[in-house]
Order: structure tokens, then C-alpha cells, then sequence
């Protein structure tokens, strides 16, 4: 069993853009940036953002975050928005999920020009990585990829099941697989036999938001185990794997924390860079 260190691979990113930030500030006097918009008071999207900030900040990276109140109205966001949109300097925009329910979440995303989409979650966006285009990718399915190719691990050929269909994860992740040439189940909700699915994978992805999930005895020896629940226990975080158990099974394994959470973020910057050289080189 090896771990999936997604900590060293995402301080190794951050190295690698770090230089390229500077070269771009030489080169050609840009500085990418990127601006949040955080609604609310949401312990967990405030901690997630700033994070996002600190990452920001580490690499040379200008970032600036929108924080309006649980009250806002979608007029509100939507002109803040239009504004960011227009400004030159601006290369991504992200609304931090999730919103009020006063909120209808699809406009935002949808009213965010595509080119600094660095979430992926515009539809233009969503549908050319479907049709196996050049897009800009949801970050935590992208940081699980780049994580499996930092580790020489091919998917062409595997059996993969990815649990969970969310349109930020479960979808675009199973898209990913599906253009690498994996064999990919989508199990979710509804999925009425989850270990008679996962049981014959060669790669599990999960990311559903409950822990213990995924028992030692779903998985086959040797499987390729890829947790992305991020899930609050006691003083404890813990996954939607149950990883003492799991773990030895497994041929490779993320821990959580320390695996796909930190590639979430890298990827992130790396889309905002990508988006600031396509726009302004």
C-alpha cells in the first residue's frame, strides 16, 4: 500500500507556478488574478477561501474576495458579477458554494464569462469536457488526475466507479475517467447495490459527504482508492473511506487529510494562471 500524497504534489505545483507567475510579471506585466465572492457566514466556505487566500498569497498570486451578506439578493451577486467580468485584471472568478436558498446557484455560474470560468462549473465548460475538449476543468476532478499522473498510475483499461454524481465532482470526475480511456460506474443515491459495484473495481473514487462509506469489505485487494469526502468527526477530519480498514487492501490510497484536498487548491491557481496567459500573453 502506498499513500497519494497530494500535500508534496501540491507544494510542488505551487513551486512551479510560483516561477511562472514571476516570469509572467517579467515577461509581460502580468500578475493573474482572482476574485471569490463568499456568501454568508458558512464556517467551512470561510476557512475553505481563506486557504484559497493564503495559496494565493504564497505564489505571487493577487487575489481579492468579495464577502456580502447571507441577505444579499441574486441581483446583487449577479452585478458584482458583471463587474468582474469586465475588469482587465481579473482572470477568475469563483462564487464559493454553497449559497442561501434565496440564491439559484446555475445563473451565477452560468453568468460568469467562460474564459475566466477557473471552476469549471460554466455549462460551456462542462460540455466541452464531456465532448473531450480543451476546458477549464472543475479543480477537485482535475487535482484527482493529476495526482494518478504523478504516481504513474494509468487508468486506460480500469474498471472505475465513481460514487457520488454531483456536478462539481461526481460528473466532471467521471467524464475525466471516461476520456482516459477507463470503464467508468456512476453509483449515487439511488445506486441499489453499492458494494456489488465497487467490489469489482480496479479504482474507487468517492466523494459523497459521509464517513465510513466504503468499508474494507466493498473493496478488492490491490484497488486504487481515491477518497474526497472531507467530513467532520469529534475534533477529528475524516473521509467517506474507512481508511484503517481499507487501507491495507489497497495497491495506493489518499489519506485525508493530505490527499486530494490540497490538489483541490493547486489546480485552482494552476486554472487561474492558465486563464491570465490565454487572456493577457
Amino acid at each position: 500500500m502506498e499513500l497519494l500524497d497530494g500535500r508534496k504534489l501540491s507544494q510542488k505545483i505551487e513551486s512551479e507556478l510560483k516561477a511562472e507567475i514571476e516570469t509572467l510579471k517579467s515577461k509581460h506585466d502580468v500578475v493573474p488574478g482572482l476574485a471569490v465572492i463568499l456568501v454568508g457566514d458558512d464556517p467551512a466556505s470561510r476557512a475553505y477561501v481563506k486557504m484559497k487566500e493564503s495559496a494565493c498569497e504564497r505564489v505571487g498570486l493577487y487575489s481579492i474576495v468579495h464577502k456580502m451578506p447571507v441577505t444579499i439578493s441574486q441581483d446583487e451577486i449577479l452585478n458584482t458579477i458583471t463587474m468582474m467580468n469586465e475588469n482587465p485584471y481579473l482572470d477568475g472568478i469563483l462564487v464559493q458554494l454553497p449559497l442561501p436558498p434565496q440564491i439559484d446557484k446555475d445563473s451565477l455560474l452560468e453568468a460568469i464569462k467562460k474564459e475566466k470560468d477557473v471552476d469549471g462549473f460554466h455549462p460551456y465548460n462542462m460540455g466541452r469536457l464531456v465532448m473531450g475538449m480543451d476546458s477549464f476543468v472543475p479543480c477537485t476532478p482535475l487535482g484527482v488526475m493529476e495526482l494518478l499522473a504523478e504516481y504513474k498510475i494509468d487508468v486506460k483499461g480500469l474498471n472505475a466507479v465513481v460514487v457520488g454524481a454531483s456536478n462539481i465532482v461526481g460528473k466532471p470526475m467521471a467524464s475525466l475517467l471516461l476520456n482516459a480511456g477507463a470503464t467508468v460506474d456512476i453509483c449515487h443515491i439511488y445506486t441499489k447495490d453499492l458494494k456489488a459495484h465497487t467490489l469489482n473495481a480496479d479504482l474507487v473514487i468517492v466523494g459523497v459527504g459521509r464517513p465510513d462509506l466504503i468499508t474494507a469489505d466493498m473493496i478488492k485487494e490491490g484497488a486504487i482508492v481515491i477518497d474526497i469526502g472531507i467530513n467532520k468527526v469529534g475534533d477529528r477530519l475524516v473521509g467517506d473511506v474507512s481508511f484503517d480498514t481499507v487501507a491495507p487492501k489497497t495497491s495506493y490510497i489518499t489519506p485525508v487529510p493530505g490527499g486530494v484536498g490540497p490538489m483541490t487548491i493547486a489546480m485552482l491557481l494552476k486554472n487561474t494562471v492558465t486563464a491570465a496567459k490565454a487572456r493577457r500573453c
